[in-house]
């Protein structure tokens, strides 16, 4: 089972990670790569963070710098992945 945290938009939620720059950008699609299969473990980052991690091997001190995990309430983690994944449409997209 997940910790909860209190979410400002969602009160007291189970929490999930996610990757510093699903949280920071905007303007654009960053991809969205989910990282565990299990449904109360969820964690998530950016294709760049993905590109890396293979690269490096593992979660190396320059991955983990680069990734810099934030945790969520899963309410916004779903609604971060609804905005970076590349394959969804504009109507899944997040505001």
């Amino acid at each position: 089972m997940s910790d909860t945290i209190t979410c400002s938009r969602h009160g007291d939620r189970p929490s999930a990670v996610v990757c510093r720059h699903h949280v920071q950008v905007r303007d654009r699609r960053v991809g969205f790569v989910e990282n565990s299969s299990d449904p109360s473990d969820l964690q998530g980052w950016c294709e760049d963070c993905e590109a890396l991690f293979l690269k490096q091997g593992g979660m190396t001190d320059d991955f983990l710098r680069f990734n810099d995990f934030v945790l969520v309430c899963i309410d916004c983690y779903a609604l971060l992945k609804g905005r970076h994944a590349v394959s969804a449409g504009p109507s899944e997209a997040a505001p």
